[in-house]
């Protein structure tokens, strides 16, 4: 449903046809639903193994440009799943498949790519973050509970009671996230703009955090001594509070679907959403790409909302 929403068709390529790196990976070919031309390859693989990297990833191995003639995409899904033994299905967790819509909303973002040059390939860590986020809420949509988030012996669907249940514990000491994320992204920015001459890390930010008035029950959630991030290079450098700016664009393009006729599933809300922010990557301003896409500047009330926090006027 999400691969037909955004226009791709994805078609499981022969074993052997298409040389992989270990036997659990598979490949699906992705071509434009409309047309049926091919846009790339995609490589999934899913299980943990002895020597693979943890955790879940997306990565492309050859990206789209039309700089030297078209070039189409190749690009994986990796994540550690355990497999399921011998004629029994793998099972996962409502996190982990939530990470693997994250994930994919990378692929997707890849499979999208509409440039010409390939320095224009990349983007602003929070919008593109932002993109891959957006996925995520298709799991919890009528159409993919109904077809994937099954009973493996039944067959039944996962009761909508629960799903709620996992919607409103999402609001769950948001308050305590929110505050001690919120102290590592202001002290980030402030080391930045501070003398640097003899400076007492551990003064400035006792007395940085007093000025915030950040409540003393709460601790940073990096302190100083081991935030990575501060001086990791500029990808991060002063841009912790892009994950945060992530969630505001994920929320408030998230609106956008909710209140369009067809919901998640709103084809022109889609369509709009390729056009200006999957298919551009850094070749348009991501503000200016997402006020085409919205109308206006994202909302920050959208962010409060979604986190069950009150907002004015509501």
């Amino acid at each position: 449903y999400v691969f037909t929403l955004f226009n791709f068709k994805f078609s499981p390529v022969e074993e052997g046809r298409v040389p992989v790196f270990h036997e659990d990976v598979k490949v699906w070919e992705v071509t434009d639903l409309s047309s049926g031309e091919h846009i790339g390859l995609w490589y999934l693989d899913p299980f943990a193994r002895p020597g693979k990297r943890s955790g879940a990833w997306a990565t492309s191995y050859r990206n789209h440009t039309t700089f030297d003639g078209k070039q189409s995409v190749l690009a994986s899904n990796n994540s550690n799943f355990i497999k399921g033994n011998k004629g029994e299905p793998t099972l996962v967790s409502w996190d982990d498949a939530e990470t693997f819509f994250h994930e994919f909303g990378h692929a997707l973002h890849f499979f999208a790519a509409d440039v010409k040059y390939p320095t224009l390939q990349g983007g602003v860590r929070d919008y593109t973050e932002f993109q891959s986020q957006l996925l995520e809420r298709w799991l919890s949509t009528d159409n993919v509970i109904n077809k994937y988030l099954v009973h493996y012996k039944t067959g039944e669907p996962i009761p909508s009671k629960l799903v709620e249940k996992i919607k409103n514990a999402s609001t769950f000491n948001q308050g305590f996230g929110t505050t001690e994320y919120l102290a590592s992204a202001l002290i980030d920015m402030k080391l930045h703009l501070a003398d640097p001459t003899n400076i007492d890390i551990d003064k400035f930010e006792r007395e940085t955090l007093d000025e915030l008035g950040m409540p003393k029950e709460l601790p940073m959630r990096h302190r100083t001594p081991h935030f990575g991030h501060v001086f990791s290079g500029e990808g991060y450098a002063t841009a912790y509070y892009g994950y945060m700016w992530a969630d505001v664009l994920t929320s408030d393009a998230s609106e956008a679907f909710r209140e369009a006729p067809g919901g998640f599933y709103d084809k022109e809300v889609a369509d709009k959403l390729v056009k200006y922010l999957f298919a551009p990557r850094n070749a348009m301003d991501p503000a200016e790409a997402y006020r085409k896409f919205r109308g206006r500047d994202a909302n920050v009330e959208a962010l409060m909302r979604d986190r069950g926090f009150p907002v004015d006027g509501e």
